[in-house]
């Protein structure tokens, strides 16, 4: 499997190489990969039902533990089927609905979907919490750039950028839980977390953040109005991620840890409720939609609501009505959405107002629809009646919390069967006030290709023994088998009684024209596409606060924000105490007490230093004097690095200087805020000069990777000095990144030297400033004059320096 992931990617880089040449057969080269990978999976689906799936590795930094580990269970394998199958279709699908000669959506789309479905694998595999999350989160990825598309359009952006942030969000929270999760159970593998999961406070905050990520993923609410909004993008593209893979990530990641925290309230009390409350609202806004996407998009919101409250409930049937709903859903929505993309292609429009007679016209797609339908409605004799047949019986054999969820899917099915019908009535009824659209042909590929799915919830209806072993080999895992079987008939049941009412029910919604016109009205203060605009203003608003008073130009509040970040931080850490700080000493060589009491005479004396030379000279002196503690405590390398750059530095320093006054500031009475800088100067200072003596005695053991240099040094670079090994061999790039570094200064220094050279000379050899001989420095003049006491020379000096229409010296706060 760690193969197939790889090819994805492979492909997906060289597809659009291929559509630059042969323009839409790149979707049907890249369909290659996920249709190899279908069949594999097929081949080798008896070996994830056996006690032990296969396991596969690699390890990318073993040293550290960090490594992909593929698990390929029955759980995988049900997902495969829709990533790998309906990616194929899809594909295919693709390149007859894309534009002829339209090369570069080709090239971007097919790379994107290709990619797209090596992720969907990769994560779905993934038996490591870090490799899940980067697949994830490249989901997420691949999810923006094709909803955003060319984006050249304003909706494109905001949908994209809509999508993005909501399931970012959610996936970083994910990743904070996921984090906390494999801290308390002493592993990162989700594997061995289920097999003897965790308990605690922190385990209770991780499943909230893990939760938080299934349900931003999945358009689960409050967060579900990326969904629709995310209709903008191609048909084809909806088709797989807003119906069979992205959206089921969400729902993957609740079906994997259900099994070991199922009955934790911190889970299924948040997966029931927003399930239940997303299954009613979806089903409720559907019922307004006139545009046949966004009626799909929000029938696809209620129906991951009620995959949520299936998982949720956590009992071996609710497990087994989750499997086959997904498979199901997966199946009647993509041939859904790539029915809508046929007529909007064909009659360049999806408005249901606007629509008329296609039934009579298109039979053959309109049957293989109405099949789809029949299915999301669940009605036999298709697969979407068997997973609603086995939650309903699920739900009627349970405690108080169970009827009160029967009781929200009853009504989610009724507005179920209600959008159903109004989807077929709207797309192919014939309608008298309506005049039909031009006769034009359906097309036989896209139509052939849309009955792939139409008829696979048929025939896995006719034949569940098919899936039945995977879906019942997951079910497993929340209890012993109660003896239950997918079939079309259990005879005269409470469930099929319950069914009949959801269909007459249903229909009578429909029907009645007072209710259509009441649904989907929801008060404009309980819609949460409103709270996301407010949420996005708001967020803006105070990043303008933020930014407004602290990127101000000025040099002081910058560094007076970053140390008071490195004060707070650091020492929140450090008061919240963990950490054990060994013996103190307060010196291991003589040498060092006088070249500290230089140090500090250094800095002091540059604070209260008047002239700009003086200043940098102290601070020169300061940076030597560090390099020459290296050379007492033995590292003569990071000496001379020091002196290299200090020398550098200061020769910058001493040519830039020469353009400014001599002195500082004259009335330096008063500067605003003087105290407040000092007072955050002296603590930042302070805190760092104790952190540092604090730290210098922490000897805990030697760290992994300082032995390894050690162990390694000799042998595989031939140096005895570790110091030497380190810089040259092991972190050879940082090494000459420090030697652009000094190179971009050197040569700095050299063109101000030449700079000055030049202007002092003409160019010639001869000065071209007026008053000054060759030779003879007028910032040094001046400097003489002032120091001799005489005004009248220094009134020429100034006179000298400044030249005529100058004006007066320039004022320099620090």
């Amino acid at each position: 499997m760690l193969v197939a992931i790889v090819v994805h990617f492979a492909l997906a880089a060289v597809l659009p190489l291929v559509a630059r040449r042969y323009g839409r057969a790149a979707f049907v080269v890249g369909a290659l990969a996920p249709a190899g990978t279908l069949v594999y999976a097929l081949a080798r689906a008896g070996e994830a039902l056996a006690d032990t799936p296969p396991l596969e590795t690699a390890a990318w930094a073993p040293a550290i533990g960090l490594e992909f580990t593929a698990r390929f269970d029955e759980l995988a394998v049900l997902l495969i089927l829709l990533i790998s199958g309906v990616g194929t279709i899809v594909l295919g699908y693709y390149a007859g609905y894309a534009k002829v000669g339209d090369h570069r959506t080709a090239a971007r789309d097919s790379a994107l979907l290709v990619t797209f479905a090596g992720a969907m694998l990769g994560l779905v595999l993934a038996d490591d919490v870090l490799s899940l999350y980067l697949f994830w989160e490249l989901t997420t990825l691949c999810s923006f750039l094709l909803v955003g598309g060319d984006g050249l359009r304003k909706r494109l952006r905001q949908s994209a950028t809509q999508a993005l942030l909501v399931t970012t969000f959610g996936g970083l929270a994910m990743l904070l839980g996921l984090v906390l999760l494999g801290t308390a159970a002493g592993t990162l593998r989700i594997s061995e977390i289920l097999a003897d999961p965790p308990g605690g406070g922190v385990v209770t905050a991780a499943l909230l953040l893990i939760l938080l990520g299934a349900l931003t993923k999945s358009a689960q609410v409050p967060f579900h109005p990326w969904l629709p909004s995310a209709m903008v993008a191609p048909t084809p593209v909806s088709a797989y991620l807003h119906a069979a893979a992205m959206v089921k990530a969400g729902v993957y990641l609740v079906a994997r840890f259900s099994p070991a925290f199922a009955d934790h309230p911190a889970w299924w009390i948040p997966v029931v409720g927003c399930g239940l409350w997303t299954m009613l609202l979806g089903g409720f806004r559907a019922l307004r939609q006139y545009d046949l996407k966004t009626l799909l998009a929000y029938g696809t919101i209620s129906q991951l609501g009620f995959l949520m409250v299936m998982l949720g409930i956590g009992t071996w049937m609710s497990a087994l009505a989750a499997g086959t709903l997904i498979l199901a859903h997966g199946l009647f929505k993509s041939a859904l959405f790539l029915t809508v993309g046929i007529i909007d292609k064909r009659t360049g429009t999806r408005d249901i107002r606007e629509l008329s007679g296609l039934g009579g016209r298109w039979r053959v797609l309109t049957t293989l629809t109405t099949l789809a339908l029949l299915s999301m409605a669940g009605l036999p004799p298709l697969l979407g009646f068997l997973g609603k047949e086995v939650a309903l019986e699920a739900l009627l054999h349970g405690g108080p919390v169970d009827m009160v969820a029967c009781v929200g899917v009853v009504a989610g099915s009724v507005l179920t069967v209600a959008y159903s019908l109004r989807f077929l009535r709207g797309a192919f009824a014939r309608k008298p006030d309506v005049a039909p659209p031009p006769s034009v042909p359906c097309g036989r590929v896209m139509t052939a290709l849309v009955a792939v799915p139409s008829l696979a919830g048929l025939v896995l209806a006719l034949a569940p023994g098919l899936i039945e072993p995977i879906e019942a080999g997951y079910a497993d895992r929340y209890g012993s088998d109660p003896g239950y079987h997918l079939a079309l008939w259990h005879g005269f049941t409470p469930p099929l009684a319950l069914s009949v009412g959801i269909v007459v029910a249903g229909y009578l919604v429909h029907r009645y024209a007072g209710l259509q016109r009441l649904g989907g009205r929801v008060p404009s203060g309980l819609q949460a596409q409103n709270w996301y605009t407010a949420s996005v203003d708001g967020l803006e608003h105070v990043a303008h606060g933020v930014t407004g008073r602290t990127q101000v130009g000025s040099l002081p509040v910058y560094l007076g924000v970053i140390l008071t970040t490195l004060v707070v931080v650091p020492g929140a850490g450090l008061l919240a105490g963990g950490v054990e700080f060994g013996a103190l000493r307060l010196f291991d060589n003589g040498l060092q007490v006088p070249l500290a009491v230089l140090v500090l005479a250094a800095a002091v004396t540059s604070l209260v230093a008047r002239r700009r030379l003086t200043a940098v000279l102290l601070t020169g002196v300061v940076g030597y004097g560090i390099g020459a503690w290296f050379v007492v405590d033995g590292g003569a390398d990071l000496a001379l690095a020091q002196f290299l750059v200090e020398t550098l530095t200061l020769v910058v320093f001493v040519f830039v200087i020469r353009r400014f006054p001599p002195r500082f500031t004259q009335n330096r009475e008063y500067i605003p805020g003087r105290w407040v800088k000092a007072v955050v100067a002296g603590v930042a200072g302070t805190f760092v000069a104790v952190l540092a003596v604090l730290y210098s005695g922490y000897t805990h053991g030697m760290p992994e990777a300082s032995r390894e240099y050690i162990e390694r040094a000799e042998d595989e670079t031939g140096a005895t000095n570790v110091v030497n090994a380190i810089i040259v061999d092991f972190r050879a790039f940082d090494t000459i990144g420090e030697i652009a570094v000094l190179a971009v200064a050197a040569t700095g220094a050299a063109s101000l030297i030449l700079a000055r050279s030049r202007k002092r000379t003409g160019g010639d050899g001869t000065s071209d400033e007026p008053g000054v001989a060759e030779g003879t420095d007028p910032v040094g003049g001046r400097d003489e004059a002032e120091e001799s006491g005489d005004a009248g020379a220094v009134r020429s000096a100034r006179a000298r320096d400044t030249g005529p229409g100058d004006g007066p010296e320039p004022e320099v706060t620090s």
